[in-house]
């Protein structure tokens, strides 16, 4: 039994790039988790594209062994956490688990958006944070200059800050001696009934549901009788153990402790993240605190390309909601996509990831529409006559005279960037309807605070923001309520069809330029047929925008080796007649790479 004030339980938090994984690698490696050849690099990313794209999507827990330089024989719980904006509820629950973070700074970029993100949360949690100034041996390294700007824009003491190159291994030594000495071990009593917190359950096809749990007070064993105080379920636990990072079991977990059970649970929906687990015999008076439900921010509908494979998809998202709680989708259909899913992320990255998955690990083809947020909808009129009702779907707005008025989310943003590109950056923010509320100095960088409409936000405020600053500029958020706004739905009719999946809602004073770049957009992806078509935009009735695509000419003359100039007029007028009837009957099918392409509504 390990004594509790030899236990730390610690986060890494940082920015991403800043050398989260990268560090995790180093500590798993100098306090012997795995031998040298089972290392590799961001040995805790397991999924290919979380390898792939050098991003962390799943935090993940490590349980590590250190003799310290007292002689002592010390426990570390290490949670590896993602650094994205998309995954914060990741961040958020990680944290809840610990009771102290470190708090990773690359030395040549210094302090982003997401850093300052991720330490209030940690703030907000009671952490002890200990300052990492990583990167430290790259000639633009300039550990002094980062130290002052943590100390001048968080307000965190870093005279004690651990100055490493998680690469090279620089360092490392001395940062695990300072986390013994400045964590704080956790608190906890072993003769108390049990009380574990669930952290997070994921699905793995041989053991069942695994479930995550720090525990508070008690014991935790093979073969006891266990109770989930919020869903009310109860299971016999049949292996308790740890990651190392690999799986060793352990049959106990005490106080202080993190680690793994497996209970024989079928059904995930049971195990909810922030559930206490106590006793069936000798329960608990009552349950921790846990944490907020998460809360989806960006919409959007996904349709098989084949009707048939309606079903695979169904199975393949709740295989998928397994292992992603923070993922949510209910049924619906559309009367030009058939059968399909509405689906809620955390954000635009999140979106990508999942439908990359789906296309990935269950090898399907799928249709998505454009993304888009939840809008309040007050109603003077119809069935739901003075009430508030949420719409998810733009292709569900009802009649406009029916509407008393409509509320859109809104966010508070944080951009950190250099001086030079805060011109672009301004633009940017007053083109998407951006409220200014603050702007200073950080160090030789701006910090602009802005507040923006979400539906603004969803398309591709990012990929610009990262263009307009060359990379250099970070970008983070946190929703700020709902507001009254000028909002329209404005409907994309290829051929007088209206597509479901282009459908979105728009402020009026942007409705005219986003229609009008969609048109030309469309125009130039959607393949030309042997007839024209005809591409608008439209609020209700009226037509704001236009384009056509020029039919597809076939050479019916081909077969005509001189003779009279007549029999190829007689061909053509032919071709002509048949091109008409055709244009009344045509469909036209639109490329899935086109959807995409169009939807991606920066301007060039």
């Amino acid at each position: 039994m390990t004594d509790l004030s030899h236990i730390r339980n610690f986060s890494i938090i940082a920015h991403i790039d800043h050398g989260k994984s990268t560090l995790a690698d180093r500590l798993i490696e100098k306090c012997g988790g795995l031998e040298m050849r089972e290392m590799k690099a961001q040995i805790l990313d397991s999924m290919d594209i979380e390898r792939e794209r050098g991003i962390t999507i799943k935090a993940q827990t490590v349980r590590l062994s250190y003799k310290g330089q007292d002689g002592k024989d010390y426990q570390f719980n290490l949670m590896d956490t993602p650094g994205h904006v998309d995954f914060a509820y990741e961040v958020s629950r990680s944290l809840a688990a610990c009771e102290g973070s470190l708090l990773v700074v690359d030395s040549t970029q210094g302090v982003e958006a997401q850093t300052l993100a991720n330490v209030y949360q940690a703030i907000d949690n009671n952490h002890e944070i200990l300052p990492v100034i990583n990167k430290i041996d790259l000639p633009a390294a300039d550990p002094q200059r980062v130290k002052e700007q943590i100390e001048e824009v968080i307000g965190i003491d870093c005279s004690n800050a651990a100055e490493i190159s998680a690469k090279s291994g620089i360092g490392i030594e001395e940062l695990l001696e300072k986390i013994v000495q400045i964590l704080p071990p956790p608190k906890g009593d072993r003769s108390s009934t049990l009380k574990a917190l669930l952290v997070d359950s994921w699905y793995d096809a041989y053991l069942g549901v695994i479930i995550l749990v720090r525990v508070v007070d008690g014991e935790l064993k093979t073969g006891q009788k266990v109770r989930f105080m919020g869903t009310g379920a109860a299971y016999d636990v049949d292996r308790v153990g740890i990651f190392t990072p690999k799986i060793v079991v352990t049959g106990t977990l005490g106080p202080g402790e993190m680690g793994f059970i497996t209970a024989g649970v079928k059904d995930i929906s049971l195990t909810k993240v922030g559930d206490t687990i106590t006793l069936e015999r000798t329960p608990a008076a009552e349950p921790l605190a846990g944490f907020k439900p998460s809360i989806p921010v960006v919409f959007c509908s996904l349709f098989p390309t084949d009707s048939s494979e309606f079903e695979k998809l169904r199975e393949s998202l709740g295989k998928l909601k397994l292992n992603d709680s923070s993922f949510h989708y209910e049924q619906e259909s559309s009367a030009a996509l058939g059968m399909g899913f509405r689906c809620g992320f955390l954000g635009l990255l999140h979106m990508e990831i999942i439908q990359e998955r789906l296309e990935r690990e269950f090898n399907l083809d799928l249709i998505a529409t454009a993304p888009s947020v939840v809008y309040r909808l007050h109603m003077s009129g119809g069935v739901n006559m003075g009430k508030m009702i949420e719409l998810y779907n733009p292709a569900d707005f009802p009649d406009v005279t029916l509407i008393k008025y409509i509320e859109e989310p809104w966010i508070k943003a944080t951009i950190l960037c250099p001086q030079e590109y805060l011109g672009g950056l301004l633009q940017l923010c007053e083109e998407r309807r951006g409220e200014q509320v603050e702007m200073n100095y950080v160090g030789n960088r701006m910090m602009l605070v802005y507040r923006l409409p979400l539906n603004e936000v969803v398309f591709d405020f990012y990929d610009r923001l990262k263009s307009i600053s060359r990379g250099y500029a970070s970008f983070d958020y946190t929703l700020d309520g709902y507001r009254e706004g000028d909002l329209v739905k404005m409907a994309i009719l290829v051929n007088a069809d209206p597509v479901d999946a282009l459908s979105m809602v728009v402020h009026a004073s942007q409705a005219e330029r986003r229609g009008r770049m969609l048109c030309e957009r469309l125009k130039d992806l959607i393949p030309k047929q042997l007839f024209k078509i005809a591409i608008q935009a439209a609020i209700g009735g009226r037509v704001i925008a236009r384009e056509t695509v020029s039919a597809m000419r076939k050479d019916v003359t081909a077969k005509c080796y001189g003779g009279d100039i007549s029999r190829k007029k007689k061909l053509l007028e032919k071709q002509k007649e048949g091109k008409k009837r055709m244009r009344q009957v045509g469909n036209v099918e639109i490329p899935q790479s086109a959807f995409i392409a169009a939807l991606r509504m920066g301007e060039e």
